[in-house]
């Protein structure tokens, strides 16, 4: 490894170069470049990523949740390292839940994925969630594009499991994996609706020792509520495994499986299709973003906000009125 990549400010050809090289130390600091909120940051991080995007889009993206305890960490590491013995390239984004009062990041998921996180064919990134909806920052979109453009063929998305973590990373990845416990219906508690809609795979995990049994009732149980659920992938009907994260039953079925899906989506032409409406998405939700930005990083917003705020709290004018008045004074303003 280059140490000078590590003090030395890099300049925009040597972090395309590093990224295309797979040069590990310059795509981490890459991914930290685009984290980064610095003014003098983003700029240089657009055009870093203007330049690799042609050499991204070419992995298939796979999201991963599961309720808590359901072994996501683990069988990330399972999963993931046996893929990379078949040979491919696996990126793991892990979003950890950013402390509200620090703001900080447990970034624990390179220690709990230990094995996969120094595989020579891996790369594991830990990123904080910065207080984004759901915990899964709009950075990690960028994130995914850098390490496409370094190689890596299998991108892995973990969510925080909490809140609408779930519905953005639905937003950016191809298949959406969700890891569920044995326990019959037990497993369904504090798992909305909406997110067993989004499923194109669901694993019940666990599945070894005495709780075999369990876990082939359960997936019984969940392939008959998830038969009556309305389908995201036309064409596809969510296929319920069983897998044991500690000894490897089931992991190379469900690798299968997601190859199945992938072709599916390809020959039903749903692949690029889906991949569309997500920059779509993408581009609209960021126009709101900066949007928002702008608005509220006004000097004449920020004066003016307070003393609205208080009449409405007050009960003098209708939250509808103010924000109108707001609205106006800001575009006068501009």
């Amino acid at each position: 490894m280059n140490l000078n990549y590590r003090r030395q400010p890099l300049s925009l050809e040597e972090y395309v170069k590093g990224v295309k090289t797979n040069n590990r130390a310059v795509l981490a600091r890459a991914i930290t470049l685009v984290e980064s909120n610095a003014s003098r940051h983003v700029t240089l991080a657009q055009e870093v990523l203007t330049e690799i995007m042609p050499n991204a889009g070419k992995s298939i993206r796979i999201g991963i949740t599961g309720v808590p305890g359901a072994g996501k960490s683990t069988f990330i590491e399972t999963f993931g390292t046996m893929l990379c013995e078949k040979g491919h390239r696996v990126a793991v984004l892990a979003v950890d839940p950013s402390s509200s009062l620090s703001h900080g990041s447990i970034l624990g998921d390179k220690t709990r994925m230990d094995q996969l996180s120094r595989h020579p064919r891996a790369f594991v990134r830990p990123s904080p969630a910065g207080g984004a909806l759901g915990g899964v920052a709009r950075k990690t979109r960028e994130t995914l594009l850098l390490c496409e453009a370094a190689g890596y063929d299998i991108i892995i998305v973990e969510t925080v499991g909490v809140g609408q973590s779930e519905v953005s990373v639905r937003s950016m990845v191809d298949c959406f994996l969700v890891l569920v416990l044995t326990g019959a219906g037990d497993e369904l508690q504090g798992m909305k609706k909406g997110i067993m809609e989004m499923v194109d795979i669901m694993l019940i995990n666990k599945a070894d020792g005495t709780n075999i049994q369990a876990a082939n009732q359960a997936k019984i149980e969940l392939s008959r509520i998830l038969h009556m659920l309305p389908r995201i992938t036309e064409g596809w009907e969510t296929k319920v495994q069983t897998v044991s994260s500690m000894t490897g039953e089931g992991i190379e079925e469900c690798w299968s499986t997601v190859e199945q899906f992938r072709t599916h989506l390809i020959q039903s032409k749903q692949f690029e299709e889906r991949r569309k409406k997500q920059a779509a998405n993408w581009f609209h939700s960021l126009v709101e973003e900066q949007l928002l930005s702008s608005f509220y990083g006004s000097d004449l917003i920020k004066n003016e906000l307070p003393q609205i705020k208080q009449t409405v709290l007050q009960g003098q004018v209708s939250a509808t009125q103010a924000a109108l008045t707001l609205l106006k004074k800001y575009q006068q303003n501009k």
